[in-house]
């Protein structure tokens, strides 16, 4: 039974649930996903792993609150029981197959956006632990919409926060600050990953390759049914045409075409706020049934 154990609002739409998945949690590696499904006849969401115990047999899932699946996510509680928690799936981060000499030889740059943090903190905390040394620019639109900021800097040496309109640290783009970083400050990193909004991933990839720093960016935002069954997650990385759930979900930041990624992200919009619109209807329509006066 995968069953809530903890439950934390962390922004009026976004939560964070530890889930009881031992088989999950034993397996794991940085980078990977899971697909859960609210109830047997819920659909199937892929999440990006967020953290993970094998000693406690608990995964952390972060999930925002956009259409109808996932509000059915968020409205669960501590003690309800998902109906299924499939993984550990997609390949695990590069670095995670490295030996460890090889890793503390490196200095990494994690860039996060909005609930790109979640999956952002699952890669640096595995690196924190095993001495790699790991600098984290987080951005948002502003302070009430950052999350996991004491998470992250306990995991990283530095943490650096940025927000569109100056509410908190940085007022800007996370790009201002890699930039500020690197050509000001003379910050020397040897690989940058970025997790987050596509355009934000297309904007530090447009910078870091005219740094020359190498750059893997996640596209987990596209999967649907994360078994390569649907094809609804096909992207074209250096010319070849990959699935994002089974090929990923971490690809060459410089190879991506993001204007194709943006495009395919952007292909089931019109259904899902219909599919919304109809839930809120159906919502609706109960609600006044249940509240009819009698005789009427």
């Amino acid at each position: 039974m995968f069953r809530i154990l903890e439950r934390r609002e962390l922004t009026p739409d976004i939560v964070w649930m530890t889930v009881a998945a031992p088989r999950v949690a034993r397996a794991a590696q940085p980078g990977q996903f899971v697909i859960v499904r609210a109830s047997e006849k819920g659909e199937r969401i892929p999440l990006t792993i967020a953290d993970y115990d094998p000693e406690k047999g608990t995964v952390l899932i972060v999930t925002q609150r956009l259409g109808v699946s996932t509000r059915k996510i968020f409205a669960m509680q501590e003690g309800d029981v998902f109906e299924s928690f499939a993984g550990p799936l997609g390949r695990p981060a590069e670095f995670a197959h490295e030996t460890l000499t090889e890793l503390r030889k490196r200095r990494f740059l994690f860039i996060a956006g909005g609930v790109g943090t979640a999956p952002v903190y699952a890669q640096v905390k595995w690196l924190h632990e095993r001495g790699v040394q790991v600098d984290v620019i987080v951005g948002a639109r502003n302070a009430a919409t950052h999350i996991m900021l004491d998470e992250m800097r306990a995991a990283s040496e530095n943490l650096y926060v940025a927000t569109d309109d100056g509410s908190l640290g940085h007022g800007g783009f996370v790009t201002d600050v890699l930039r500020n970083l690197v050509e000001r400050e003379g910050r020397r990193y040897d690989e940058a990953v970025a997790i987050g909004p596509m355009p934000m991933m297309r904007a530090v990839a447009d910078v870091t390759r005219g740094l020359g720093l190498k750059t893997t960016v996640s596209l987990n935002a596209l999967m649907v049914d994360g078994t390569g069954m649907c094809g609804a997650c096909r992207v074209t990385v250096g010319g070849k045409t990959l699935f994002t759930c089974v090929d990923g979900p971490e690809f060459d930041a410089h190879q991506v075409d993001f204007d194709e990624a943006i495009r395919r992200q952007g292909m089931y919009r019109d259904i899902e706020a219909r599919a919304l619109r109809l839930e809120e209807e159906h919502r609706a329509g109960h609600t006044q049934c249940v509240f009819r006066p009698a005789g009427e």
